[in-house]
């Protein structure tokens, strides 16, 4: 196939290592190539400005922009953009964020190369690649209360390890505020206590630790 016939594929990765394995599967197939890599969330909305791909594989963790923000940012700038969020992630709240900002499909990172291609093909084609696995993990959690934007930073500073007074200073609060918040958090994700509240909070991807 001619090079003005393949798809066109974006890597962003800030790992070397994931980065060539991943454009050694891409460049293995006729009708695809990598056409730029980016190891930051700057680097690529600049590679994506520069070279307008048709696909791009996007990493989620990124040691400057997260690949939300990346992805929105390119979004905003190119709203027929086709990006595949590619994660170790399962959180259904970082999946339902990186599809609400625009992701055409979401994949683990140990997904096997011929599911990554043809994810690409897919969304090349204009359809969504989500996995069955991932699809369940969001219905799962679908009629769940969100938390507040409030709560997620209470969570986020109980994994910090503060007490409920730190939190109060930081978040310039009442004492009794916070208790309120941690009392709802933990009955919106159904832990028994500030621990479990954490560890599900991490696992569901609300907050990063």
């Amino acid at each position: 196939m001619s090079a003005a016939g393949k798809i066109r594929v974006l890597s962003v990765d800030d790992h070397p290592l994931l980065r060539e394995g991943i454009a050694a599967v891409v460049n293995s197939q006729r009708d695809m190539e990598i056409v730029a890599q980016a190891s930051t969330g700057r680097e690529a909305i600049e590679c994506h400005r520069a070279h307008r791909p048709d696909v791009t594989l996007m990493d989620l963790r990124l040691p400057d922009l997260s690949g939300i923000d990346a992805l929105s940012a390119i979004m905003a700038e190119c709203r027929s953009a086709r990006v595949v969020m590619l994660t170790t992630f399962e959180g259904d709240v970082e999946i339902q964020r990186a599809l609400a900002a625009g992701a055409r499909g979401y994949l683990l990172k140990n997904t096997p190369p011929s599911e990554l291609v043809e994810a690409v093909r897919h969304v090349h084609a204009g359809r969504k690649r989500i996995p069955s696995g991932i699809a369940a993990q969001l219905a799962e959690h679908i009629a769940d209360e969100s938390l507040t934007e409030r709560e997620v930073d209470v969570l986020q500073r109980l994994a910090g390890g503060n007490r409920n007074k730190d939190i109060a200073e930081l978040l310039s609060i009442s004492e009794e505020t916070v208790k309120v918040h941690v009392k709802h958090i933990m009955e919106k994700l159904g832990a028994r206590d500030r621990t479990g509240a954490v560890a599900i909070g991490v696992r569901r991807g609300i907050i990063q630790l």
